[in-house]
């Protein structure tokens, strides 16, 4: 595979894979609507809502995993 086939597959298999496909397509959907990104190439916003979902998720994990650290002390 090329490059670019490779940057698609490893956004969607990783996207899928930690269940947040959702979360990607409500992203891009909103980013449609956005002049901010009415002129980006699709990479661009492809890179960027993958980024922004993924770093969410962990943070909302993060924040959790810290909740429960604290509620058994």
């Amino acid at each position: 595979m090329g490059h670019w086939e490779d940057f698609w597959w490893n956004i969607t298999e990783e996207v899928n894979k930690k269940g947040l496909k959702k979360e990607f397509d409500a992203q891009l959907e909103k980013m449609n609507g956005q002049s901010k990104w009415q002129y980006a190439d699709t990479r661009s916003r492809w890179d960027y809502a993958y980024h922004k979902v993924i770093n969410k998720s962990e943070k909302h994990e993060s924040n959790t995993r810290q909740f429960q650290k604290n509620i058994r002390h």
